[in-house]
């Protein structure tokens, strides 16, 4: 097979491209600051990965906000419109996207059926998988995949985390009751090579057993055999992050009950053994 990945630069781009080349697939990289360019670059593959988008763990100015938006909607809305003028285009485009699709909540369980939150991060989403549906009216066969905290000791939420762990600074964040929806570096490949492979429409990429900031806390601390008694205060974030920190502040627990429908098992559901899986092959 032969795979074109937009973003192929970060840290799920890097993990994705490592594993195709790994079953023999042939992998092509492309840039979404020139659509046009990677829409030509595109022609000749069954399917396109486009994981390009700006960073969202950052503080959410009005210059970051056009930034996400541009990289995530009108950059992905100029690539489609020129793949359709692309005679042997692929024939699936499987999109990212993210949990924040749904909004926050402490209370709600949220599922691939939920509707939309309202924040800024909902609509968001909602737009850059409307972006992607388009997408569809090429023939192209459509999934989105609706991404949580990723864990992996090379990038991702994780990679931010450890070097104050491993001083012994961690702590639960605000009232450590939100929720945390993650998954494995391992499971959010194995998710996007299963919507490769075949699999469409909306697939969330959690473990099927998300944790409250608390227990994750707790549980990164015992992985590294250190203390976790420096708590931060919800007003800390919002400092660093401003709007932004509403990702970190807040939560929503996420179940993948499409994802395991469509017959993705996971590698990795319970976060003790998916931290002690992920040090050990770090060691």
């Amino acid at each position: 097979m032969r795979v074109t990945i937009l973003g192929a630069s970060g840290f799920i781009g890097r993990h994705l491209a490592a594993a195709l080349r790994a079953r023999g697939d042939v992998v092509v990289t492309a840039s979404l600051r020139d659509p046009a360019r990677a829409a030509d670059a595109s022609a000749g593959s069954d399917v396109v990965v486009n994981l390009a988008g700006a960073p969202v763990s950052v503080r959410w100015t009005d210059e970051a906000k056009r930034a996400m938006v541009t990289s995530r909607v009108d950059a992905p809305r100029a690539y489609l419109a020129a793949l359709a003028r692309v005679e042997s285009r692929p024939r699936a485009y499987v999109s990212a996207s993210a949990v924040g699709y749904y909004g926050t909540s402490r209370t709600a369980r949220f599922t691939e059926a939920s509707p939309p939150g309202s924040d800024f991060l909902a609509r968001l989403c909602v737009d850059w998988e409307a972006a992607s549906d388009t997408a569809a009216g090429l023939g192209m066969r459509v999934a989105k995949v609706r991404t949580g905290l990723v864990l992996g000791s090379d990038g991702g939420v994780l990679a931010k985390l450890l070097p104050i762990f491993r001083f012994g600074l961690g702590g639960v964040v605000a009232s450590g009751a939100q929720w945390y929806s993650w998954i494995s570096i391992d499971d959010q490949i194995g998710i996007y090579l299963h919507a490769i492979d075949g699999a469409d429409g909306v697939l969330n990429a959690t473990a099927p057993n998300p944790v409250t900031n608390r227990d994750f806390t707790h549980a990164l601390g015992r992985a590294l055999g250190r203390p976790t008694l420096a708590p931060m205060p919800a007003f800390a974030g919002t400092m660093l992050l401003g709007e932004g920190a509403v990702v970190i502040n807040e939560g929503q627990c996420v179940i993948p009950e499409r994802t395991q429908a469509t017959g993705y098992v996971f590698r990795h559901p319970e976060l003790d053994e998916a931290l002690r899986a992920l040090f050990r092959r770090a060691a």
